[in-house]
């Protein structure tokens, strides 16, 4: 892996420095995005608070003193395995969101990485799940339990792969959802779990995915 090589425009540098506000909420936040949400909040609040809560020197202090010890880890997103684009999904009901990604990088993933929940819409309550250390171009199918809003209409969500550390790296992944009344999930949830309580031992606890639903 190499290290990161970002060149910041001076103008955009200098117009985030005129910001005109002490607010630390909003600063962490202009901050998280200048870096592609490649750090954490906390992470975010020390580079500022060491620079005293200027964002332009706090920018200039990370790149500095963590550019040359970080590696960022590669990850590729390969295709939707259950709820593609198109698909449907009727109000309140419960489904497992299924992505398959890929470490497309030349090292292992560090261990201890994880899935999270970044921004938009984030259907039900969990906000991370742990994924096992890949090696270089193994694939890997990640899942999450989720519940569709109460409400018909499209909802989107981001999700992003982070080291133990607060790092984020490699693609963001969405989930988009159409939410109509009568949509076909529960169909198609149904078919697979009789499919795997025919195959397997008939006292199972949950859904647990992955469920290859085809695309409607």
């Amino acid at each position: 892996m190499e290290g990161m090589d970002v060149d910041l425009d001076p103008e955009l540098m200098q117009k985030f420095s005129c910001l005109g506000t002490t607010d630390k909420d909003v600063l962490i936040s202009e901050f998280q995005r200048l870096l592609g949400f490649q750090l954490n909040p906390a992470g975010c609040a020390f580079f500022l608070d060491m620079t005293n809560w200027n964002l332009q020197a706090a920018i200039g202090a990370y790149y500095d003193f963590e550019s040359p010890n970080i590696s960022v880890p590669s990850m590729s997103f390969v295709e939707d395995v259950t709820i593609g684009e198109g698909e449907s999904i009727p109000p309140d009901t419960q489904f497992i969101k299924t992505w398959r990604i890929q470490n497309s990088g030349t090292e292992a993933w560090p261990p201890g990485v994880c899935l999270k929940y970044v921004g938009g819409d984030q259907f039900g309550h969990v906000n991370m799940v742990m994924v096992r250390s890949l090696e270089p171009q193994e694939i890997a199918d990640v899942s999450v339990q989720m519940c569709s809003p109460s409400r018909a209409g499209m909802y989107q969500g981001q999700w992003r792969m982070c080291t133990a550390t607060g790092l984020y790296y490699g693609d963001v992944i969405w989930v988009i959802l159409s939410v109509e009344v009568g949509g076909l999930l529960g169909v198609t949830q149904q078919l697979s779990s009789f499919e795997t309580e025919f195959n397997t031992q008939p006292h199972r606890k949950g859904l647990h995915g992955p469920y290859p639903f085809g695309q409607s």
